[in-house]
Formats: C-alpha cells, sequence, structure tokens
C-alpha cells in the first residue's frame, strides 16, 4: 500500500498540477459566461429594454435556486457521497444547459414567439416569494429577461456546485502540500475568465458593425462546452488516482444532518463564512456593473471609424498582450534563477504598460475594466506561498477588506472628479481597478485553504457548500439592490451611460467595512482557540 501511494499520480508535481489545470480552465470557462452581459449592460437596455432593475434582477437570478431552493446544500451533499469527478461532471452538464437557456432568451428568435407572449403573460406574481420580496421576476419585467434569468438560475446551479467541487478537488490533490498555492493559483486563472469577458463579449455583440447581444452569449455557451470536456478528462485523471491509492471516491458513512450540526457550532467556521458573504457581495455585484460605471464616470471620445484603434483586430492584439501580462506575471514566481524572474517580471510590466495604453486609445471602458484581474496574476500565488510556508491567512483578509474599502471610495468619490480629464480619469481609475483585483487575490490564497482547518475531512464538501450558500445570498442581493439603487436615485435619467453611481459604491465601501471588522474578530478567536490560521499549511 505504501509504494502504491509512492507512486500516486498525487505525489507527481506534474501530475497534480495538470489536475489542476483542467478544473482551473473549467472555472476559466464558467467565469466568462457569469458576467457575459456585464460589459454589454448599455446595449441590453437599447436592444432588450432592461433598465437597471431589471438587468439586476436577473443577474442575482444566477443564485436564486441555490440560496432559495438550498441546492447548493444538496450538492454539498452530493459531493461529499458521490465524489468529486462524478459531481465535476454533473456541475459542467448542468451549467450547458442552464447557459443555452439564456441564449435563446436573447437572441432574435425569442423576440415574437409564443414562448415570449407566455412570459410576458406569466411570472409576474409568485405566490410567497412576493410577499417576502425575493422574488427572481416582478410584473412588467422583459420577457426576455425572464427567460433569461430562468437559464440563469439553472446556469448557477452548475456553476456554484462547480465551486464546491473545485476546492474539495484541490484539496484531494494538494492536502499537505502547496494547497494555498494551487488555490491561488486555479482562482487567478479563473479571474482572466473576466478580463476575457470584458474583452470579448462587446467584441462579438459589435462584430461586423451589426449590434447582436446574442452572439455574446452564443460565445459563453461554446467555452462551457469546453468546460464540460475539461471535466470529463479530469473525470478519469482522478479516477485513475483512486485505484492507485485504493481510496474510495464514495463515503462508507451516510450522509446525517448532524454532520451540518458539527459544522455550525463552529465559531471560526460562521467567521469565515460571514467575511465570505461580505466581501464577495462588494466584487461580483460590482463587476456586473463595473463597465456602465467606468462609462458614467470617464470622459471617453470613440476613436476615428476607420482607425486601427476602431477595428475589430485591436480586440485580438489587446487579447494577446493581456495574455502575456498574466503568464510572464505568473510564471515568475516559479523560477528559481534570479535573472529569469526578473526578465519575467520586466516584460509583465512592459507587456501591462503596453495594455493600458491601448485601452486608453480604444476610449473603450470595458478593455479599461478588463485589467481587474491582471496584477492579482502575479501576486495570487506570491500570496499563496507565504500562507503555506508562513501562514497569516486572517491578517490577510483584513488587509484585503482595507483595500476594497478604499477602492470602492475612490469609484464613488475620486474617480467623477476627474470628469472631463480624458487621461486623469483613466489612469486613477486604471490604478483603482489594479489594486481591487490584487486585494481580491487575497481571498483565495487565505480563506478557501482555511476551510479545512475548520471542520472534518469527512464532511468539507457540505462545509464549502454551506459557504457558498451563505455566499450566494449576497450574490443575489446585492445585484438586485444595486439595480433599485440606480434606479432610485437617478429617476428620469434615460442615457444607459449618464447614472450616478456614488451610492451603490457606498453601499459597496459598507460592506467592506463590515468585513474589517469580522476579519479583525477572526484573528482573536483564532488567537484563543488555536483554529491555526495564522498557522502556515506546510510544516516546515
Amino acid at each position: 500500500m505504501t509504494q502504491a501511494i509512492k507512486k500516486s499520480l498525487r505525489d507527481s508535481a506534474a501530475m497534480r498540477w495538470t489536475a489542476l489545470l483542467l478544473l482551473a480552465l473549467a472555472m476559466f470557462c464558467s467565469y466568462i459566461f457569469m458576467d457575459i452581459l456585464s460589459p454589454i449592460k448599455d446595449l441590453m437596455q437599447i436592444e432588450r429594454g432592461w433598465d437597471s432593475l431589471a438587468f439586476g434582477t436577473m443577474q442575482g437570478s444566477e443564485v436564486f435556486l441555490n440560496v432559495f431552493v438550498f441546492f447548493l446544500i444538496f450538492a454539498g451533499i452530493i459531493l461529499d457521497k458521490m465524489g468529486v469527478r462524478f459531481t465535476a461532471v454533473l456541475s459542467g452538464a448542468v451549467m450547458l444547459v442552464g447557459a443555452i437557456i439564456k441564449w435563446y432568451a436573447v437572441s432574435d428568435s425569442f423576440i415574437g414567439s409564443g414562448l415570449e407572449t407566455w412570459f410576458t403573460n406569466n411570472l409576474n406574481y409568485i405566490p410567497l416569494f412576493d410577499e417576502l420580496g425575493v422574488s427572481p421576476f416582478y410584473e412588467g419585467m422583459p420577457a426576455s429577461a425572464k427567460l433569461a434569468a430562468c437559464g440563469f438560475m439553472i446556469f448557477g446551479c452548475g456553476c456554484e456546485m462547480a465551486g464546491i467541487t473545485v476546492s474539495r478537488g484541490i484539496v484531494k490533490w494538494f492536502k499537505g502540500r502547496e494547497m494555498a498555492l494551487a488555490m491561488g493559483s486555479e482562482m487567478a486563472l479563473a479571474r482572466l475568465g473576466v478580463a476575457t469577458c470584458m474583452i470579448f463579449s462587446p467584441f462579438f455583440a459589435k462584430l461586423g458593425g451589426n449590434v447582436s447581444v446574442s452572439r455574446s452569449v452564443a460565445f459563453g455557451v461554446v467555452l462551457l462546452c469546453i468546460a464540460l470536456i475539461m471535466f470529463v478528462v479530469y473525470f478519469f485523471m482522478d479516477r485513475k488516482l483512486d485505484k492507485q491509492t485504493g481510496e474510495a471516491e464514495e463515503k462508507d458513512d451516510p450522509f446525517k444532518i448532524s454532520d451540518l450540526g458539527q459544522i455550525l457550532k463552529s465559531s471560526g467556521f460562521w467567521l469565515v463564512a460571514l467575511l465570505c458573504v461580505l466581501y464577495y457581495s462588494a466584487i461580483f455585484p460590482f463587476q456586473k456593473y463595473a463597465v456602465n460605471m467606468l462609462q458614467c464616470n470617464l470622459t471617453l471620445t470613440p476613436p476615428e471609424e476607420g482607425s486601427f484603434w476602431a477595428s475589430q483586430s485591436v480586440t485580438i492584439v489587446q487579447f494577446i498582450i493581456m495574455l502575456i501580462v498574466a503568464a510572464t506575471a505568473f510564471a515568475s514566481n516559479f523560477q528559481k534563477k534570479a535573472g529569469l524572474k526578473r526578465g519575467l517580471l520586466c516584460l509583465s510590466v512592459v507587456a501591462l504598460i503596453v495594455y493600458c495604453y491601448m485601452g486608453y486609445m480604444r476610449q473603450s471602458a470595458e478593455s479599461i475594466f478588463a485589467v481587474f484581474p491582471l496584477l492579482a496574476m502575479g501576486i495570487t500565488p506570491i500570496l499563496g506561498n507565504y500562507v503555506d510556508h508562513k501562514g497569516k491567512a486572517a491578517t490577510m483578509l483584513v488587509l484585503g477588506s482595507l483595500l476594497l474599502i478604499g477602492c470602492h471610495l475612490t469609484f464613488a468619490f475620486i474617480l467623477p472628479m476627474f470628469k472631463g480629464s480624458t487621461v486623469g480619469g483613466i489612469i486613477v481609475a486604471y490604478i483603482t481597478i489594479l489594486v481591487l483585483g490584487s486585494s481580491f487575490s487575497l481571498v483565495p490564497a487565505s480563506l478557501w485553504p482555511s476551510v479545512p482547518k475548520l471542520v472534518d475531512s469527512k464532511i468539507i464538501g457540505s462545509a464549502y457548500a454551506l459557504i457558498f450558500w451563505i455566499q450566494n445570498i449576497g450574490l443575489w442581493l446585492f445585484p438586485l439592490l444595486i439595480g433599485s439603487v440606480l434606479e432610485k436615485t437617478n429617476e428620469g435619467v434615460t442615457d444607459p451611460t449618464a447614472f450616478d453611481y456614488t451610492w451603490p459604491l457606498v453601499m459597496l465601501a459598507c460592506l467592506g467595512v463590515a468585513a474589517l471588522i469580522l476579519g479583525l474578530v477572526l484573528k482573536v478567536v483564532d488567537r484563543k482557540k488555536g483554529i491555526g490560521l495564522e498557522e502556515p499549511n506546510i510544516k516546515e
């Protein structure tokens, strides 16, 4: 048995990082689809009549079933009972089904169909949910937004199931090794999907000079087909690992409700879960409105028609440069030769400057916000490696909260002061977006690897599911709140690029303040109870 374990795939660095790459690429594709409509909010209002309330309601619907039908809890139970590989393939299939429905909802085929008539006349009142004020629909909501919300709900079930499955898979392959580095690296690559979405969603929507929002969604559907393939390949790789080690994929012990009780009794678990919901609620809902926020606060002049900066080819060039930034910054963390490490970092910095210059010349809000994950690509592995060898996970969460507060307040009060200053406004936007992205990298590098320290390994899937469920409450609520606050503070504003985003951003900054307080409390609890959050994952 000992000999078998020594020869397992998990003990090969190349094999376990290959497993990580498969999981990360699948999440990369899902992150693209998650925000596929975010950079074209203005086009959705023009082409499909979605105002801010309809847009926010549809975006919040992604997690509706996870929160109110408790699907995420069931997903955790499925994960603990059926194992990583089965749940991974299932999640990929569910995401794809939901994505196809959403694509049809925004396609031209839906317009004038009998299904459009049905959705117009129905789902205007949902008993109980309407009374509680949590309905995913409302009277007067465009039919296309209603059906898109239905598809997004199904996609959200698969996406969040994939999220807990990937976290569990990383624990399985990396526990006792470079787990924080692996989790940070996976999330860094997955978040490159946000940048890819910001670049290519408007590209496909405006391809050939003919606006079609359904092309953007179709692009996401194709990528989710690739994600499903990645999960299938991982399925066979993970099965081979279990055959080598003799580990059983399914649990011998039946799932018990008391297992959830064991999790819920942990004060450390609750603090981590609440930190998660506060932090992610200040980021993911913001991403869905960030491009429109920049359109409203920056003075952008479209480049001259027929110039290189107005062409379709500039999008491809900019994306290639983005990949160079991400790849060189990420790879620099794994170089042992100081000269090569510095060379890669210099190349990354130069490529980042070139990318930012191109974004300025394009005068494009979506390409400006696309820098969001680029700095994180370089520092997330550093942070993960630090947590693995030095610890200080709770301290990093406090630091991330401070940066989060500063960034949202900058967007709310400082960025509007540069309205009219083309260069100054874009510089402030770039710096703030890069810092916000880097603060976001503190969470996967420090929070997710801390969960195995809080609960027994047998129920870690359920623990991740509970955290994701609590997180999903915020991800459902805050897109709706942002849309509602925008509508109420911008009454009479019909231009989708003229909204005042001050109060939604202040609201998100308050989430950062609450996260900061909880982070400080977590440090105290960790010190008193000896949870080990400040201790390294790898014992020297």
